[in-house]
């Protein structure tokens, strides 16, 4: 297990360094280029890692907080259906010196109704450390190391400590059009009630993004995973949404999920909105 995230923070940091390969980098420190490379972060749109599943290569700026809230509401597979939501999708992220932000993802109150009966309760707690490690006029690239907290209930926490380590690479194909692709590795325990085993899972996961004025930008996204529980095998979904600019620093989105293969989520398609805002 030690040597697979060994080689898979390896792969990480060579996606995250697609930057300095693709040209002159962005010099963090003042010299070379800083005058001739707008700031790809600028934007909030840019920095928010709502609504995708994947987060942004941007980390928050130095000085100020970020925090992101939403609402979910998804159909439940299985015999005879079902519906499930949870909120608040709570993220605060708060901007460190040399590109670095720490984030805390607060727990998710779950609650589902299916023929066979009603459960609700809270999700983990998780914490995270990501690293923009810079940029040029078309790349961006940052790596990321998320802890799941041994936390939440019995039917929608984590039984154990879970750990995730990703790599962000971001490509301007044009001003208004662009790519995302998140590689990744995790480490996690399913909740009690699921049996509480571990499991160790791939994730990527694909954005393109299309911004046709300063304030509107539409998106698509597939993302999957190789595991998506103890003994279980992949699991891949699609989703897409808005997102609009209101105010230059907030930001509101509705986003609609469904289901692709696997049981990734145990949704057939959901429902999405939220919010995000820079303080």
């Amino acid at each position: 297990m030690r040597r697979a995230f060994l080689i898979l923070f390896a792969s990480c940091m060579v996606l995250a360094f697609f930057p300095a390969i693709g040209g002159e980098a962005f010099a963090k420190d003042g010299h070379a280029g800083e005058s001739e490379i707008p700031n790809p972060c600028a934007s909030l749109l840019a920095i928010l890692d709502r609504p995708t599943v994947s987060d942004s290569a941007c980390a928050a700026p130095l000085g100020h907080a970020v925090l992101e809230l939403g609402y979910e509401h998804a159909s439940v597979r299985g015999e005879g259906g079902g519906t499930a939501g949870n909120y608040p999708e709570a993220e605060a992220r708060v901007g460190l010196p040399g590109s670095n932000e720490f984030k805390v993802l607060l727990p998710n109150y779950n609650s589902q109704r299916t023929p066979g009966g009603a459960s609700s309760g809270f999700s983990a707690t998780a914490v995270g450390f990501k690293h923009e490690i810079g940029y040029t006029s078309r790349w961006l690239g940052s790596v990321e190391a998320l802890l799941t907290l041994p936390s939440g209930n019995y039917a929608y926490g984590s039984r154990g400590l879970g750990i995730a380590l990703n790599g962000i690479a971001a490509y301007s194909l044009t001003d208004q059009i662009g790519l995302s692709l998140l590689a990744g590795l995790s480490s996690q325990t399913a909740p009690e009630l699921a049996g509480g085993g571990r499991f160790t899972s791939f994730n990527t996961d694909i954005v393109a993004t299309w911004q046709p004025l300063e304030r509107l930008q539409f998106y698509g996204e597939v993302f999957g995973q190789t595991k998506t529980g103890p003994g279980q095998g992949a699991g891949y979904d699609f989703d897409g949404g808005v997102q609009y600019l209101v105010a230059r620093r907030l930001e509101i989105d509705a986003e609609e999920g469904v289901r692709l293969s696997g049981g990734l989520g145990g949704f057939t398609h959901y429902t999405g909105a939220g919010a995000g805002l820079l303080f």
